[in-house]
């Protein structure tokens, strides 16, 4: 059984979907402080950097334990942004993303005795649509407060849906991980069946 270090209810969905046997414990890191010391990093290496503190910090509480780490940011027109502190946050948030192109990055990582073992990130395209500011206070009417913890402000499997005219990129990407080279990564360390 593997350690997810996240509280994300996305996160668990998709394990628990895939048959992964895991149990959660929430990485304690200043996710602010860490992004600090990344001053002009690209969005993948902040991602997969997070990732792997967030794996780190549980791992070395849990001694032989495999624990995955996960991350996920948003950056819009050069642009990163974290999740909102409040509802006008995230209206602003969405006032900017309308009729832009939202650039998901999700990165997981898994370490083991206090050692990262494996780290992997995507990206997804999300094509927003020009949303009016009607359409903006109905969305958070019915989604807030479920996207206050979300860096896009929104559920691709609710409401969130409906911000968007196209998306490229793998479906887990956009669920906040890559699961596939996850499971990958698993299959080859013995954590799950081949």
């Amino acid at each position: 059984m593997i350690i997810l270090a996240s509280q994300s209810a996305s996160r668990r969905a998709m394990l628990e979907a895939a048959g992964v046997p895991f149990m959660a414990l929430p990485a304690q890191v200043d996710e602010r402080a860490i992004e600090d010391g990344l001053t002009g990093a690209a969005p993948p290496e902040v991602a997969t950097t997070l990732a792997r503190a967030k794996a780190l910090a549980v791992s070395e509480l849990h001694p032989g334990r495999l624990v995955l780490g996960s991350d996920s940011l948003v950056v819009c027109e050069g642009r990163r942004f974290d999740k909102p502190r409040d509802r006008a946050g995230a209206a602003a948030h969405l006032r900017f993303f309308s009729g832009k192109v939202m650039e998901l990055h999700s990165a997981a990582a898994l370490a083991r005795d206090g050692a990262a073992v494996w780290t992997d990130a995507a990206v997804a395209s999300l094509h927003v649509i020009d949303m009016t500011d009607e359409f903006i206070e109905e969305y958070l009417a019915h989604e807030w407060p479920e996207v206050a913890g979300c860096v896009g402000v929104f559920r691709i499997e609710a409401r969130g849906v409906q911000l968007f005219e196209r998306i490229e990129g793998d479906h887990f990407t956009v669920l906040g991980m890559p699961l596939l080279a996850v499971l990958g990564a698993l299959r080859s360390m013995g954590e799950l069946p081949r």
